[in-house]
């Protein structure tokens, strides 16, 4: 099966199918402050209750931070900001951190991770750390980050034991608090190893929901430098294969064939742990919300044609 669209989906004339429909609801979406700048109204072209993560870049001040925030959940959605250990130099910016989103915007929900940086700021090294912190105790969600394809940042040697031990340590602390947990993976290109990587985890009694990570459509140059940056492993050669490839080098990316695959597996297999579909907008936030409002049915329609 093709692993890309090469052209717009035909979702808009003959419909969207039931199992992508399905599979789209609900989705969440990424954000950064700069880029969220760019959006007129979120209500005009994300559904009702999206969930949106506002990526902490290092070096982003907070008060960007809780802006977007505070703008994102005055128009409706659930907000969910990035708290990266490796860019927190101690418990007090954290709790600082933690009670300027809670009292100026309402935040009850944030991923947890280790970071993008290879040097920590000051005294947290991973999302473990931070769960331990105990300032998240009134949150009613936190999610954690999964990597599917791997991270030799954390896995030095290529495989997965430091990571699959950390996910088993977060699957420990998810039963033993009140907030709902889940893990946010890094974006993706090919179906088979992801679905494997899930069933993966179950076997090894991880339970915690998956929202997977999705690239939004964008120019495949866009693509592949991000892929690199964000260190995406084994599907980076279907880019780069799409690359050597003239007649396709010009066409734009879209998720098409991914969220199609994944999308036939979960309504084949109800107890798949993928849960939801969490976007990277590389190609843009509106493009990417108008991609799914193509395509995905009633789990794109947005908030301000719903009422």
């Amino acid at each position: 099966m093709a692993l890309f669209s090469l052209r717009r989906d035909t979702a808009t004339h003959e419909g969207p199918s039931p199992e992508v429909e399905a599979f789209l609801q609900g989705y969440s979406i990424e954000v950064m402050p700069r880029t969220a700048e760019k959006v007129e109204s979120f209500r005009a072209i994300l559904p009702k209750g999206t969930r949106v993560y506002i990526a902490h870049i290092d070096g982003t001040p907070i008060a960007d931070m809780v802006a977007t925030a505070k703008r994102l959940a005055g128009e409706g959605f659930d907000v969910m900001p990035h708290f990266p250990a490796r860019i927190i130099p101690d418990r007090a910016t954290l709790a600082d951190w933690v009670a300027r989103y809670r009292g100026e915007a309402g935040v009850k929900q944030g991923l947890l991770l280790g970071g993008g940086v290879n040097t920590p700021a000051g005294d947290y090294n991973s999302s473990m750390q931070l769960l331990e912190s105990g300032l998240f105790g009134d949150f009613e969600r936190l999610h954690v980050a999964g990597h599917p394809e791997g991270n030799k940042d954390i896995d030095k040697d290529g495989g997965d034991a430091i990571v699959l031990q950390a996910l088993k340590w977060k699957q420990a602390f998810s039963e033993n608090t009140d907030a709902k947990m889940a893990v946010a993976t890094q974006f993706c290109f090919e179906a088979a190893p992801v679905i494997a990587w899930a069933d993966r985890l179950a076997a090894e009694g991880i339970s915690l929901p998956i929202h997977i990570g999705v690239a939004g459509p964008a120019k495949l140059q866009t693509l592949i430098k991000f892929a690199i940056a964000c260190g995406v492993g084994a599907s980076l050669r279907v880019l780069q294969k799409r690359a050597m490839d003239v007649t396709k080098l010009l066409l734009p990316y879209e998720p098409t064939e991914f969220v199609a695959e994944l999308a036939a597996h979960k309504a084949k297999n109800p107890n798949f742990g993928i849960e939801q579909v969490h976007f990277f907008p590389l190609g843009g936030i509106t493009t990417n919300a108008t991609w799914v409002t193509n395509n995905g049915g009633t789990a794109g329609v947005p908030a301000a044609q719903q009422g």
